[in-house]
């Protein structure tokens, strides 16, 4: 069983322009071209079992659409989906219930794309919430490639926002890219062993020595495999990950059965 639990996909009529568009703006060329379909094809080549697809709302207005395409079309073709919300959402309560009486696992947030930092009191408000109806929360954490002038979500942040949260929000925040996105060092220093889960969505190839120091330092229990497909192969992502030097337990830990417990399921 292999889940790959950070995936994105697009609608037909503009995943081509989407991709190619955010390629262009990040200097990253993508796998495949942010079809769904192609996500399929991409998990039937490699031997992905599930992926884990997690929408961004840019904008209040997309939520809804996100939100009731997520849910009729969760838990099949093996796709498992988020829920999406944007911090200047005006109906966060209705919002995040929706999410979870329609079998959503959790939503997704991503500060540079939504423009706001993750300790903004309109995160700290949502991730609460989320947080009283039983929901993860998946953010991406640390630079990212097109904004790289200025980070929405460091380390210092994920620190600040814990403390504030007080608890409330334990074992259920989900960093992606290793903790924070090209800063395995701080992630070393002042992440590792709290309790929160990393996937290892993007940075698998960029410094695979440093992630096994990530994993080791965390816990294989709170690491989760992922790819940000379509910007990584996830065949080869899958032949890297065997290939660290961590024993076959953390191995089937990170690529199944971690992510089997967050989205309720037995492999």
């Amino acid at each position: 069983m292999v889940i790959d639990f950070h995936t994105h996909t697009f609608p037909d009529s503009i995943a081509e322009r989407t991709v190619a568009g955010l390629a262009a703006c990040g200097g990253l060329p993508p796998y495949t071209d942010g079809k769904k379909s192609s996500l399929l094809a991409s998990m039937k080549k490699s031997g992905v079992h599930i992926s884990v697809t997690l929408p961004v709302a840019t904008h209040t207005k997309q939520e809804h659409t996100i939100n009731t395409l997520s849910a009729q079309w969760n838990g099949k073709d093996n796709l498992y989906y988020a829920g999406a919300i944007h911090p200047d959402c005006e109906n966060v309560c209705d919002t995040l219930d929706f999410i979870k009486e329609n079998g959503l696992f959790g939503i997704k947030i991503h500060p540079d794309y939504q423009g706001a930092h993750l300790d903004d009191p309109r995160y700290i408000r949502i991730l609460r919430e989320a947080a009283k109806r039983d929901l993860y929360v998946v953010t991406h954490a640390g630079i990212d490639v097109a904004f790289r002038d200025h980070v929405h979500c460091t380390p210092e942040m994920i620190l600040r926002v814990l403390r504030q949260l007080d608890g409330a929000l334990d074992h259920k925040l989900i960093l992606a890219h290793m903790g924070s996105y090209e800063m395995p060092d701080t992630v070393l220093e002042q992440l590792c062993g709290l309790p929160v889960y990393m996937d290892t969505a993007a940075v698998l190839d960029l410094y695979p020595e440093k992630c096994v120091s990530i994993i080791r330092r965390h816990g294989a229990d709170k690491i989760l495999f992922a790819t940000d497909s379509p910007w990584k192969d996830q065949g080869a992502y899958i032949r890297l990950l065997r290939s660290l030097p961590l024993h076959t337990e953390e191995k089937e830990s990170i690529l199944h059965a971690n992510a089997e417990k967050i989205l309720c399921i037995s492999g």
